[in-house]
């Protein structure tokens, strides 16, 4: 698949910027994110790519934000090799709990549990806050003989670890082809045949029932696939969900309380969150 390349450099380097630039991107197609020292990179599927949509896309950015960019045309290439070049490094969640790492890592710290994650384009490897607070919480549930459901799974990262727990069945979804894919093959590569992925949205779900869903996608489409993630959730389930700032919590939560949810907690990152809700 190619991809279309955004660069973009910002007038300061605060934090929030580009958290706010990457979930604004998230909503018009951009779905992996690189963070530099100048800015952010951001990737999106060229047969997704609208140059209108990224036009009024700055136009509608706080005044605070000062963004210049420009794009590419990237061809298909060997994503991992990018990655192994230029950006993803071991990182370790938890008190030595979780070690993510690649193939092409060597020097790889003891953890509790060992996560083998060759990223290609698909988000999800740890380094972002809302990977890693799903992570934070999934390490202190008890999720042994539980239904799981990994909704956006990305690089199948929280499959996988959810795999080491010891939750049954498993079932991965992804919409993206490349997330799809990658899914199957870091699943393979951490030898956890058990889980099911799956490509395609929540139309996928009708009929389904999990102990446990994790969503970490964005804001509008959590917003929009709530109503399918509770449909399917047995009673006491639990609904981790990330993917959005603080500020969208009033919203998640009226969202949540529709659909008959319970609020149970929420963990912060950066500004970026994490909440847990029951369905009593």
């Amino acid at each position: 698949m190619d991809y279309i390349e955004l660069t973009l450099s910002l007038n300061n380097l605060r934090g929030f910027e580009n958290d706010i630039v990457s979930a604004t991107l998230a909503e018009i197609g951009f779905e992996s994110f690189i963070y530099t020292n100048d800015g952010v990179k951001a990737y999106c599927a060229a047969s997704l790519f609208d140059e209108k949509k990224l036009k009024s896309w700055k136009e509608s950015l706080p005044c605070a934000i000062d963004v210049e960019y420009t794009f590419e045309l990237i061809k298909d290439k060997n994503w991992n090799e990018e990655w192994e070049k230029h950006y993803f490094s071991p990182i370790i969640i938890g008190d030595n709990c979780v070690v993510i790492h690649s193939s092409f890592h060597t020097d790889i710290p003891k953890a509790t549990y060992d996560i083998l994650i060759d990223p290609k384009m698909s988000f999800g490897t740890g380094h972002h806050e809302t990977t890693s607070l799903i992570i934070g919480e999934l390490i202190k549930m008890d999720v042994a003989g539980k239904s799981l459901l990994d909704m956006g799974c990305g690089t199948g990262v929280l499959a996988i670890l959810a795999d080491m727990k010891g939750a049954k069945p498993i079932t991965a979804i992804d919409i993206d082809e490349w997330a799809y894919k990658n899914t199957v093959e870091n699943i393979r590569l951490n030898s956890c045949p058990d889980i099911k992925t799956l490509m395609g949205g929540a139309e996928l779900l009708a009929g389904e029932k999990f102990d446990i869903i994790l969503a970490n996608i964005n804001r509008n489409i959590l917003l929009s696939d709530m109503k399918h993630y509770a449909t399917c959730l047995s009673a006491g389930g639990m609904l981790l969900m990330s993917g959005f700032y603080k500020t969208d919590m009033p919203s998640i939560e009226s969202e949540a309380k529709e659909n008959g949810l319970t609020f149970v907690k929420f963990e912060e990152k950066n500004n970026w969150v994490t909440t847990v809700y029951e369905k009593r």
